[in-house]
């Protein structure tokens, strides 16, 4: 899944800064997504933090926001299979990738989330608490986490008994309840404990 847009086609790419973050490296179930954001100095939107500390319905408002005004934007992520075949982290750094990747252009340099970085050819940095500090990294949380949120309730439609339009695919004590009665779906991460416990002691990953 990739999504991309150039919003400022004409503006100088000059100095260009991209801001990267993921989402859904906790959940049982689902792809993870990532997300790089160029944000336009001449377009300020305000609000924009974390998307761990905003409300759905403002998460929803500022992610229109940033897709309208931004630079350029772009979300991908990473399959369920890749992060069963690679492990969530590596699966997290590719869904990087590709988003940063799917640019219409590179950026001069680019800000990530945390201590690990994907292997890119510009120039990378780290930052811990990045989401919360840099705000075009909040703004990629946020458009990696609606992104996601949006996949999660479609999903739900093909997996109704999971209630993953609700809890987006992480290990609340519904969702945990539904695995010990439905068992493990087509989307689930096998690689992760409460799944793999559950699956037949022949099943190789």
């Amino acid at each position: 899944m990739n999504e991309n847009i150039n919003q400022e086609a004409s503006a100088p790419l000059k100095n260009l800064v991209g801001g990267v973050d993921e989402a859904g490296r906790g959940p049982l179930a689902g792809a993870v997504f990532a997300a790089c954001v160029v944000l336009n100095p001449a377009k300020k939107i305000e609000g924009i933090l974390d998307s761990k500390k905003l409300s759905e319905k403002k998460r929803n408002k500022l992610a229109y926001l940033i897709k309208r005004d931004s630079i350029a934007w772009a979300v991908a992520s990473a399959s369920v299979e890749e992060i069963d075949d690679i492990n969530i982290l590596q699966a997290s750094l590719l869904a990087m990738k590709r988003a940063v990747e799917s640019l219409p252009f590179q950026p001069d340099k680019i800000l990530v989330d945390g201590i690990h970085s994907p292997k890119l050819e510009i120039q990378v940095q780290t930052i811990i608490k990045g989401d919360s500090l840099v705000q075009e990294i909040s703004a990629a949380s946020i458009l990696a986490k609606t992104a996601r949120d949006a996949e999660m309730c479609c999903l739900h439609d093909s997996f109704p008994n999971y209630g993953f339009n609700q809890h987006k695919g992480y290990p609340t004590k519904k969702h945990l309840e539904a695995l010990q009665i439905h068992g493990v779906s087509l989307i689930h991460r096998r690689s992760f404990a409460p799944v793999r416990k559950l699956l037949p002691s022949s099943h190789t990953l």
